[in-house]
């Protein structure tokens, strides 16, 4: 089986990530493990943190798993991103967000038994 070892999400201001991630999802950072350009999430598993680029490039698709979709998209807008309408599938809600750099990731609620 192969699983999720490990991540990260490209953005061209550490800060600016950091604060908005914190606010969304409440992500704390392992300061020991993180410096300027990089910021390593606390207690991750898989493990991942954020890396500053000078400029975003492609990466795969990232779903986060989330107790509720509605919910989420409306702190990501608050927090200064954008979130598509949430759709419905045999797995479950899914949105399409972006983070307030324009990096976009999607964000699933599963369906009940998935």
């Amino acid at each position: 089986m192969i699983q999720l070892g490990y991540f990260t999400i490209d953005t061209t201001d550490i800060d600016k990530a950091r604060a908005f991630y914190s606010a969304v999802f409440g992500w704390t950072f392992d300061e020991a493990q993180s410096h300027p350009t990089y910021a390593h999430v606390a207690d991750s598993d898989p493990p991942f943190g954020l890396t500053k680029v000078e400029r975003a490039k492609d990466f795969p698709h990232l779903y986060f798993r989330v107790d509720d979709v509605d919910a989420l998209c409306e702190r990501v807008t608050a927090f200064g991103g954008k979130a598509a309408v949430p759709s419905e599938s045999r797995s479950g809600l899914t949105a399409v967000v972006e983070d307030d750099q324009g990096v976009s990731f999607s964000l699933w609620q599963p369906a009940p038994g998935f």
